[in-house]
């Protein structure tokens, strides 16, 4: 598996490049966005490693055009406390963000939890449908009337998980818990994703009929079951 670290920090690239290889990963190093674009197209990395503040284009500029050309999966890096840069990471596509100062332990672990859920594995053929949303879990691609839907992998994990929860309930923390892996974490990351998934398959994400929210609790998927 090839990922591409991107930060203008040489010893933080250094640092996270030892550790990714340590874990059996090749690693691709770019300093700046237009260097990140370049290594992107050049090494097609499997996943990217994105630090939020670079020199010239930045990383949210650069995480946009990825997302116009490809779903690799993404993982920011932003400055701890920065709450605002953290959504709008999220919003522009990224699959999962780590805050610095960070664990580079804790970074392989978020790496590796995401490339386990892209790689291609033998399982069971199944289908997933909801009026004219269809979804192959096992191809991992997703409908909607027929034109194919442009999911993140969190995305995609997110919609499968309530599709097969449908009628049920859950808080945001448990959401964080089954989806994502993470026993703990920032719980407005759940937020975003549910909103970003709405504007894919909500016919008024305003006033979704498919992913609604249940004051008090958190999200379900469709009517609630007697």
């Amino acid at each position: 598996m090839r990922v591409l670290v991107v930060d203008d920090d040489p010893t933080v690239s250094d640092v996270v490049r030892r550790y990714l290889e340590r874990a059996g990963l090749e690693v691709t190093l770019a300093a700046d966005g237009s260097g990140a674009l370049a290594a992107a197209k050049q090494a097609r990395p499997d996943l990217v490693v994105l630090d939020l503040m670079l020199p010239g284009i930045s990383g949210i500029e650069v995480a946009k055009r990825l997302r116009r050309d490809s779903d690799v999966p993404i993982i920011m890096l932003t400055a701890l406390g920065e709450e605002s840069d953290r959504i709008i990471g999220l919003t522009t596509g990224a699959d999962d963000y780590v805050t610095k100062p960070f664990s580079p332990r804790e970074l392989v672990l978020r790496v590796q939890s995401v490339l386990r859920r892209t790689a291609p594995v033998e399982v069971a053929a199944e289908s997933l449908a909801e009026g004219e949303l269809t979804v192959d879990v096992s191809g991992r691609q997703a409908w909607l009337r027929g034109e194919e839907l442009a999911l993140t992998v969190r995305e995609f994990d997110l919609l499968v998980f309530f599709m097969r929860h449908a009628g049920r309930a859950f808080r945001r923390g448990e959401l964080l818990e089954q989806v994502w892996g993470w026993k703990f974490g920032d719980q407005s990351t759940v937020t975003v994703h549910v909103r970003r998934l709405r504007e894919k398959i909500e016919p008024d994400p305003a006033s979704p009929v498919l992913l609604q929210t249940v004051w008090g609790v958190g999200y379900r998927w469709g009517p609630a079951r007697a």
